[in-house]
């Protein structure tokens, strides 16, 4: 039998291992997606299941987190794999897309799933572009066009990745001169972060040796239900556009902005996007849907303006886009085909998604009256978006 003295030491050292078990579960590592996962939260996400190498480099999965939002990452692409904002009734939802593995990233029929975009986001056409008398080939990935970037673009990449605190996140990668037939030496820094008032900012900076166009964004789709909610033809959307650029039937603009007024791109208002979408309206039948560059209405120059602005119909779950870019890419799954598996277990179904992709306006190498997209040895690429949360009743 123990005397009562060899009993009260057991319990003090007893104690004293739980206090230090517990201090150990509160300094995790810097950098590393335990240093802010929310153990009350189920993301449907593993760190083993995102722990690979992929041509040589490390994968993994990351958080970043403030007041009532995270957002999981991997550097696999650079890509966001879920976001989690609270609905009307204060459930934490998913409201970003996304498989729940790097080897289902990699074998997804969907190759863009919430990755960062470039060197050139949306089309060129017939991967083809000349400046300064040189005549660039990009391959061709999308029939006879290039899309975000070529065969390989930034989504196929394994970037660096820093994490310097629990909100931010800072992926770098450096693509040489000639991938996927782009001049220059692209040294590109993408930064993450997120704040207490529920907002994703996305920064993008860019510098080159050589002049070169870039154009980036990020391609997250958006279910504002919820992953796995079914449909998104009832959620409501407003553009902050009183233009568009009509394109052909390979999604190439035909140079021109035009009018949305009276047409079924007309969201200065707000309306459903199942509301028009099946309309009898050429541009409808080119994108299989809407899949169009908006012309934003900005102000001054490097000023953030307001995008656009979604509303989960079920949720309650209200998105507002803001950034310094010209354009606006909403695009409505039209191309979705259940064939991927998302983390909650649901298939990727016909329109069960979304996209926002702020930008600069597709083929802009080629047309000469739209923005500029070429970047200057000397100078530095950078532009600004936020994705706000908030809810309504």
């Amino acid at each position: 039998m123990k005397t009562p003295n060899i009993i009260a030491a057991s319990v003090v050292s007893a104690l004293l291992m739980v206090a230090c078990q517990e201090t150990k579960k509160e300094e995790p590592a810097a950098g590393k997606e335990t240093a802010v996962a929310d153990t009350t939260l189920d993301t449907h996400l593993k760190k083993e299941d995102f722990d690979a190498t992929v041509d040589g480099k490390n994968v993994s999965l990351y958080y970043i987190k403030a007041d009532k939002i995270t957002v999981a990452f991997t550097n696999y692409g650079a890509r966001i794999v879920g976001l989690w904002v609270p609905d009307k009734d204060g459930k934490m939802t998913d409201v970003v897309v996304g498989p729940n593995s790097t080897k289902a990233y990699q074998n997804s029929t969907e190759v863009y799933f919430g990755a960062t975009i470039g060197r050139v986001g949306n089309r060129i056409a017939k991967g083809t572009f000349t400046f300064d008398g040189k005549t660039y080939h990009i391959p061709l990935n999308n029939d006879k066009n290039s899309l975000h970037g070529g065969k390989k673009g930034f989504q196929g990449i394994v970037w660096n990745v820093q994490q310097p605190n629990e909100k931010t996140l800072v992926f770098t990668y450096t693509s040489p001169d000639g991938e996927e037939g782009f001049p220059g030496t692209l040294n590109v820094k993408v930064t993450y972060s997120v704040d207490d008032t529920q907002n994703l900012k996305m920064e993008y900076e860019a510098t080159t040796d050589k002049k070169t166009p870039v154009n980036l964004t990020n391609h997250a789709f958006f279910n504002l239900n919820g992953e796995g909610s079914g449909t998104v033809l009832n959620h409501k959307v407003k553009i902050n556009a009183d233009k568009y650029t009509p394109v052909d039937d390979g999604l190439i603009p035909l140079g021109n902005l035009a009018a949305v007024a009276g047409t079924p791109f007309d969201f200065t208002d707000f309306h459903t996007i199942g509301e028009r979408v099946e309309a009898n309206d050429k541009q409808l039948k080119n994108g299989k849907g809407y899949d169009h560059n908006f012309a934003l209405k900005t102000g001054a120059a490097n000023a953030m303006n307001e995008a656009a602005t979604v509303v989960g119909d079920k949720s309650g779950i209200v998105m507002k886009v803001t950034t310094q870019e010209p354009g606006l890419q909403f695009y409505s799954g039209n191309f979705m085909q259940g064939k991927n598996t998302f983390k909650s277990g649901a298939k990727d179904d016909f329109r069960t998604a979304f996209a926002m992709e702020t930008q600069h306006y597709p083929d802009a190498p080629n047309q000469k009256d739209f923005p500029s997209i070429i970047l200057e040895p000397g100078s530095t690429y950078h532009t600004v978006s936020d994705y706000h949360f908030s809810t309504e009743k």
